[in-house]
């Protein structure tokens, strides 16, 4: 997909502002994830296979948030299919259950985590802390998990209109291995979010100088099937290269050219009267430095450059939390 330029887009339907969310369709069916609940490998919703073959640690993630339900989908079809590695080992997770298991299609949003977004609490002081919640103490199982792999692709997908990209944190190593999937063909360096690091942060993988690389696929909007589409050629791509399964029929049509960019600003809404002055769409390219995107109080949010994109624009976001990323196109 080439950039979208505009000065500036509207979506008509989606109107930026306060108040309740719109309602979002949900054309996607929750998977029944009954078979792989108990986990082969002691952590309940793990399930990692191993070959004879050496080879790569890999770890393919989903359901960081219970409501991103296409990932789940697309890791219970391959389970179900009986898949297995050729080399190394493979694990694919199911990772917040609690809050999956609330998922419900008439209150999709509901359901992202139980006590707080367990992709907000990758730093080493916040696990070997005191508090204690639902995500902590399922994000506590867990590490020793990623601590062992040396590759993770960790699953997601968006609430707002948006180009479908992966976030390669802020390594070369990431924005290798991101640019290696047949698919999204959109690349974004960035450093995460204020509210907290993500799993990608977590130090294995944010050390430029260690091996084990991570980075995060946002495959399309949350409860479409074009985003399962999506989400299993990402991860049939990075097995593929890995040499974990056979070779996949190539894509129809030529392959569309990787594009990278760099995250310059994450702007995090200061106030609870954020409110962009359009609808953007997470793809969209400002091409005036100082164009007025959105308005925090009585902040001004103003394109820093030129031709500056906009990252998955937050049409409602709270106070703390990340509006959109402001990035430059390599």
């Amino acid at each position: 997909m080439s950039d979208r330029r505009i000065e500036p887009a509207f979506l008509p339907g989606l109107p930026t502002g306060h108040g309740p969310l719109p309602q979002f369709a949900v054309q996607l069916q929750p998977p029944d994830l009954s078979p792989w609940r108990q986990g082969n490998t002691g952590l309940p919703g793990i399930m990692r296979f191993e070959s004879a073959e050496p080879g790569p640690n890999v770890v393919v993630s989903s359901l960081m948030h219970g409501n991103e339900i296409a990932g789940a989908i697309v890791l219970d079809a391959l389970l179900r299919d009986g898949i297995r590695p050729l080399r190394g080992s493979l694990t694919f997770g199911f990772l917040n259950l609690a809050a999956f298991d609330r998922f419900d299609a008439a209150d999709p949003t509901a359901s992202r985590f139980v006590h707080e977004d367990m992709n907000r609490v990758w730093d080493r002081a916040i696990l070997d802390g005191s508090r204690d919640n639902a995500e902590l103490a399922r994000a506590r199982a867990l590490r020793p998990l990623f601590d062992r792999a040396d590759i993770l692709l960790d699953l997601h997908s968006m609430l707002w209109p948006s180009e479908p990209l992966i976030l390669s944190g802020g390594t070369e190593k990431g924005r290798n291995l991101a640019a290696s999937l047949d698919t999204p063909n959109l690349v974004v360096a960035d450093g995460g979010h204020r509210s907290g690091p993500r799993l990608i942060d977590y130090a294995p993988f944010a050390d430029p100088q260690s091996r084990p690389t991570a980075c995060l696929v946002e495959a399309g909007p949350h409860w479409h099937p074009d985003t399962v589409d999506t989400t299993r050629i990402a991860v049939l791509s990075l097995l593929r290269r890995l040499g974990m399964v056979a070779a996949q029929p190539p894509l129809p049509g030529p392959a569309p050219r990787t594009r990278f960019a760099t995250v310059t600003e994450a702007v995090t809404a200061r106030t609870s009267q954020f409110e962009f002055v359009r609808t953007f769409r997470g793809g969209d390219v400002i091409e005036r430095e100082g164009t007025l995107i959105a308005r925090d109080g009585a902040t001004q949010i103003r394109t820093p450059h030129p031709d500056c994109l906009l990252v998955m624009p937050s049409l409602r976001p709270s106070r703390g939390h990340t509006a959109v990323r402001l990035a430059r196109l390599a």
